[in-house]
């Protein structure tokens, strides 16, 4: 659940009347940046979960925080060398990731946004991995020879596949929200800018607005993340700013040939998503080598990352340079 906008206020009502006249595809992201799994089976579900919620008053960030509890739970059920214990942890964090969807399409489909939302929701992942990677390290130094003789070893490859694994979180994230700020403009798209979250962070006071600041302070460091790890995309975005100003004033012939070359783009950065990742861990899980997870994420991931960061800013370039010839 990636939202910009600062507040939106929904009452029970108002989100009743919502779902109602809110069908299933309003729920969407788009077509164009959605995972056939997720719309194989986690959209449908967390559709259900978001008419569920609304019926009975339930919040996005309530769901998020609930997802919290079922993915930690999963993490603890992949400290035990049990099969049974194991799956029991699979189905929690499916459970866990059909509220992370739902989280998202109520807030969608009721217009509850919030920036505090959208860092609750990327948090939210973070604790989930966080306890499954302590779970994997526990279980390989109790159970593997190698590792419970050289048990630096395995924490060393925790701690480096996280770093990596928030790194391609981050940038298919942003790659996403790219795409879609070209398909939809604006009001379709989470993109944000560091420069202005800057600006409102100086508006603030730690005095009397202490939790609004912390979380734009911590928001405003992820974006900048972002921006330093995409700087062809970051050109080509001043560029659009000068000349157009705001996304519906780019022309749509333009914007067309954004998404025909960034679309062949989206299936890697849905691959660097949640539910390959799953798969790999529930693979790796099933095998007995829970290690293997991590040796995935640090040479496959990280390969299609690249592989997709050198592609995305070729094409940036070629549309900067493009632009630049016209003007």
């Amino acid at each position: 659940m990636e939202y910009n906008n600062e507040t939106s206020k929904v009452t029970a009502s108002q989100a009743k009347e919502a779902i109602r006249k809110a069908g299933y595809r309003d729920s969407l992201k788009s077509n164009d940046t959605e995972e056939h799994i997720d719309l194989a089976f986690y959209r449908p579900i967390g559709y259900m979960w978001a008419c569920l919620a609304a019926r009975i008053g339930v919040t996005p960030n309530a769901i998020t925080i609930a997802s919290i509890f079922l993915g930690i739970g999963a993490g603890i059920a992949f400290y035990f060398n049990n099969i049974w214990i194991n799956i029991a942890g699979m189905l929690l964090l499916i459970w866990a990731n059909s509220f992370d969807s739902a989280d998202g399409q109520l807030a969608r489909m009721t217009k509850q946004y919030s920036r505090i939302g959208r860092i609750l929701d990327g948090m939210a992942g973070d604790i989930w991995f966080v306890t499954i990677y302590a779970a994997i390290c526990l279980r390989e130094v109790v159970t593997s020879e190698f590792f419970s003789e050289h048990h630096w070893v395995i924490w060393v490859m925790a701690a480096v596949t996280g770093l990596c694994h928030a790194k391609q979180a981050a940038v298919a994230d942003y790659y996403r929200q790219f795409h879609l700020y070209f398909l939809k403009g604006e009001d379709g798209s989470e993109l944000e800018s560091a420069d202005d979250l800057k600006r409102k962070l100086e508006n603030l006071s730690w005095k009397k607005n202490f939790f609004k600041k912390l979380v734009l302070e911590a928001y405003t460091k992820y974006t900048i993340n972002q921006e330093q790890m995409t700087p062809a995309m970051q050109r080509l975005r001043k560029v659009l700013r000068a000349r157009y100003g705001t996304a519906s004033k780019i022309p749509q012939s333009f914007r067309d040939e954004f998404r025909r070359l960034s679309l062949p783009l989206m299936k890697y950065t849905n691959i660097l998503s949640f539910n390959w990742r799953t798969i790999t861990l529930f693979t790796a899980i099933f095998l007995q080598m829970p290690w293997l997870y991590f040796a995935t994420e640090l040479t496959v991931f990280n390969a299609i990352l690249v592989y997709m960061m050198l592609r995305h800013e070729r094409i940036c370039n070629q549309l900067t340079l493009q632009l630049e010839k016209e003007g």
